[in-house]
């Protein structure tokens, strides 16, 4: 893949990545994250500690499902945390374990084909980069002269994101229709709000997701 986008492909756009996406070797690279990571258990209750102690059997499911296309993500799970320097809330949609697993390998495989076009000067949610970077870049812009700030804020923008043009946008890029399937069966999941209320999301994408 990365010698591929080194030296161009046809259309410039990708036909088949799916199975990249449920090769072993990823979904077991994928799993070794998660854990990492941690966090809490999904709407299925099953927590990363269960996820790992039957880790080669949920990748053997997770495989299967996906090379099928009968794999489906779970609904996440509402939670609320505090806003800082607000009396807001800010909502959280928590995946289960094992959609957690699925979204990183998937991201594992289309993150490099985005990561090229970003523009250098965007800090956020990019691999090996983070807040210090953006202020180095302040710093040095301070010293060579630059004294002027604008500060603009998109409100609720990962809660309002459309789905129609955000899925366009992938398109352009890929063109695998099982890789687009699964990334807007993450968009259309829903959120269970509780136990028994389940509520459709027909924009946005959760804050809380791995992709």
């Amino acid at each position: 893949m990365l010698k591929a986008l080194e030296t161009g492909l046809e259309g410039n756009k990708w036909f088949r990545l799916i199975d990249k996406v449920w090769s072993e070797k990823n979904l077991q690279r994928a799993v070794a994250r998660v854990m990492e990571n941690g966090g809490s258990a999904g709407v299925d209750g099953r927590s990363v500690k269960v996820v790992k102690e039957q880790q080669e059997e949920e990748v053997a499911i997770l495989q299967r499902q996906l090379r099928a296309g009968s794999y489906r993500p779970a609904p996440v799970k509402r939670v609320w945390i505090s806003k800082l320097g607000s009396a807001e809330k800010r909502p959280l949609g928590v995946p289960t374990v094992r959609d957690r697993i699925v979204q990183t390998a998937l991201r594992h495989v289309i993150e490099p084909i985005f990561e090229r076009d970003f523009a250098p000067q965007s800090y956020g949610f990019r691999p090996g980069r983070g807040c210090k970077d953006a202020l180095r870049r302040v710093e040095q812009l301070l010293q060579e002269g630059r004294v002027w700030v604008v500060d603009a804020d998109l409100k609720s923008y990962f809660d309002t994101i459309p789905h129609v043009a955000l899925l366009e946008r992938v398109g352009r890029k890929i063109a695998d229709g099982r890789v687009l399937e699964l990334i807007e069966g993450y968009l259309k999941a829903g959120v269970m709000k509780s136990a028994k209320q389940w509520q459709p999301t027909e924009g946005g994408t959760p804050q809380g997701a791995v992709i």
